[in-house]
């Protein structure tokens, strides 16, 4: 399905050539908004007794058998993306990466309201690896087949496919299934430490048992569990998976053999070679250099600082390589997407992206910049960067299109994807046949019965371009591991940095909804401005470049804002009038726009810059209000 690559270098298209390549239509977004349908999306991926507080109203029970016939109880856990097959690797690095977004950005996700339910989609996960490692060298590691399942077009609720179990075991091997799942259940327990400590221990037990089982007994698990060669093959093979488990679990306990173990095996298992380009549920490398530079930058290396100092130059290979500013660099589309593959390409954007957030975040804490070949970028550079993907993902996009469902105005409404196909069992409880499934509804032309609200599909192709087609599975399809990473990134993007050092332990907001109160201070001095020009503020446009596009004149125009006095800048709120095209380098807030989300304020002297374009004379910029301080 997926194979261990390097990608085809590709000089990257800069931010100018962008914007004046396509007339985008989109500007500014609700992230917190995208936040809550990201992670209600898990709740229509549920398999199994569905809970009273089940949100997605139109899926139901289903694959209630799961494990009998082996005498293990397997119900629940996740359907992987528009299929019915519970596949034990990607299940465990969904759940590895909603642990990751939720130990780096659970305070913004309480102040969304949406930690208990982030918290509960990781349990949802964790309760089924539980029930997978029911002794300490056994591990099941599917549910049903790829070959039976897609010969069908059923919902989960009335599938008639083989629901048989495979497992790994001594001898059958499968170190990186081990591993990941190991990954996983160590970071859920430190989401779980302080909420639910029995638990957050229950998870370590089984981390760690299942870390010393794949260390012990080697080996790639589709060559155990061969059925999962067709889908999900692990190309990369263990060597990543143990190291990515003991970074976990390192971070997880503390306990300096796991530290010790990335420290002696870095060169072994290719944790200081690799210079990678992609990271997702097969190639974990360039989760582990950043978890390890993290660990570096905590001033945790000791004697190993000079492996840890390889294992960050490899983070930041990968980094630069994103950005475009490295020595292989991540191919792009003309639209600024990074792009590695045709089929489900979006999972490697929200992962990459996702690293790139987190990244700046250490980067910040540290008070360092990343140095690339091409020259040294800030704190701030990688989060608009990261930013860019998640705009292009909710719309900013030549064809103007969100791929999250149920985004924005336009989204994809023949989704690749059985259960939101097809009419809900609850709305019509007829049987649906195997066969009869593609008869009836998948060659349906009409936009899906139910909405898979939050779902990330597969997305365009290496040119934009993007076809709304349930059969075009490449593109329409979603997957869990491309909303597990996006939800960090929509916290962070929604929330800011948050305030705090990213290199402190981490000690996560109880899981509910949080409202926050400011502390009682003197009210500042708001000064309405409506000129657009002040004493304090100056605002210069200016024309840089026209292109026609379709018997269309298109203005690139860019705004340059100056604090011109001899204070700290904040809280600036300006008014765009007769504007008819994109914004970028602004976040709008009802009627106004404001700094954008990696701009706290503007020191005397300091500039900022924005651009838009549209078909017209420059907009009326003027500023409504600021504050001094």
């Amino acid at each position: 399905m997926e194979k261990l690559v390097r990608l085809i270098t590709m000089a990257p298209l800069f931010l100018q050539m962008l914007l004046v390549s396509f007339p985008f239509a989109f500007a500014g977004h609700d992230y917190g908004q995208a936040l809550t349908k990201g992670i209600l999306f898990f709740e229509a991926q549920r398999s199994g007794y569905l809970p009273s507080n089940q949100r997605v109203k139109w899926r139901a029970d289903s694959g209630l058998h799961d494990g009998k016939a082996s005498g293990v109880d397997l119900v629940g856990g996740y359907y992987d993306a528009g299929d019915n097959v519970k596949f034990g690797l990607p299940m465990a690095f969904t759940v590895t990466m909603m642990s990751w977004s939720i130990v780096e950005y659970g305070k913004q996700m309480a102040a969304n309201g949406e930690l208990g339910h982030a918290m509960e989609a990781v349990k949802w996960g964790t309760d089924y690896l539980i029930k997978a490692h029911p002794h300490p060298d056994v591990l099941y590691g599917e549910v049903g087949d790829g070959n039976t399942d897609h010969f069908c077009w059923q919902r989960p609720e009335d599938m008639t496919t083989d629901r048989r179990a495979y497992k790994i075991d001594p001898s059958n091997p499968g170190s990186d299934l081990a591993g990941e799942t190991a990954a996983a259940m160590a970071a859920a327990s430190i989401v779980f430490r302080r909420s639910n400590p029995s638990y957050a221990n229950e998870l370590l037990t089984h981390a760690r048992q299942l870390f010393e089982f794949g260390d012990k007994y080697r080996g790639k698990y589709d060559s155990s569990i061969t059925v999962a060669q067709k889908y999900y093959r692990s190309y990369s093979g263990y060597a990543d998976e143990l190291l990515w488990a003991a970074a976990w679990l390192y971070q997880a306990t503390n306990n300096q053999y796991y530290l010790s173990y990335l420290g002696n095996n870095g060169q072994s298992l290719g944790g200081t070679g690799w210079s990678m380009t992609e990271f997702g549920w097969d190639a974990k490398y360039a989760g582990v250099q950043v978890l390890v530079a993290k660990m570096l930058m905590q001033g945790k290396g000791g004697r190993y600082t000079s492996v840890f100092q390889q294992y960050q130059q490899k983070a930041e290979f990968f980094m630069c390589s994103c950005l475009g500013k490295g020595t292989r660099n991540i191919q792009k589309t003309p639209g600024g997407l990074l792009y590695r593959q045709r089929w489900n390409n979006m999972q490697f954007v929200t992962s990459a992206s996702f690293l790139v957030t987190v990244y700046s975040d250490y980067l910040a804490s540290a008070g360092k910049n990343l140095n690339c070949a091409a020259g040294s970028v800030s704190p701030s550079g990688l989060i608009s960067f990261a930013k860019s993907q998640v705009d292009y993902i909710l719309g900013d996009n030549p064809r103007a299109t969100s791929y999250m469902v149920g985004y924005g105005n336009n989204y994809p409404r023949q989704v690749h994807h059985r259960g939101s196909s097809i009419v809900s069992i609850k709305v019509n409880p007829s049987f649906v046949s195997c066969r009869g499934g593609y008869a009836t509804w998948f060659s349906r032309k009409g936009s899906d019965p139910n909405l898979l609200t939050g779902a990330i599909v597969g997305g365009p192709d290496a040119y934009d371009n993007f076809a709304d087609e349930r059969d075009n599975y490449e593109q329409t399809e979603p997957a869990t591991y491309n909303n597990a990473p996006l939800i960090g990134l929509l916290a962070r993007l929604s929330g800011g940095h948050g305030g705090y050092n990213q290199l402190l332990p981490v000690v996560l907001p109880a899981p509910k909804e949080v409202v926050t109160q400011p502390k009682s201070a003197p009210t500042p001095k708001v000064t309405p401005a409506p000129a657009s020009t002040s004493a304090e503020i100056a605002i210069e446009q200016k024309l840089t470049t026209s292109w026609k596009a379709k018997g269309n004149t298109y203005n690139r125009y860019s705004t340059i804002v100056t604090n011109k006095s001899a204070k700290t800048l904040k809280d600036l709120k300006l008014t765009i009038s007769k504007l008819y095209g994109p914004l970028w380098g602004l976040t709008k807030s009802g009627d106004s726009y404001g700094f954008p989300s990696w701009l706290k304020a503007l020191a005397a002297g300091e500039k900022l810059e924005f651009v838009y374009i549209h078909s017209a004379d420059p907009a009326e910029v003027s500023v409504s209000s600021y504050t001094l301080a």
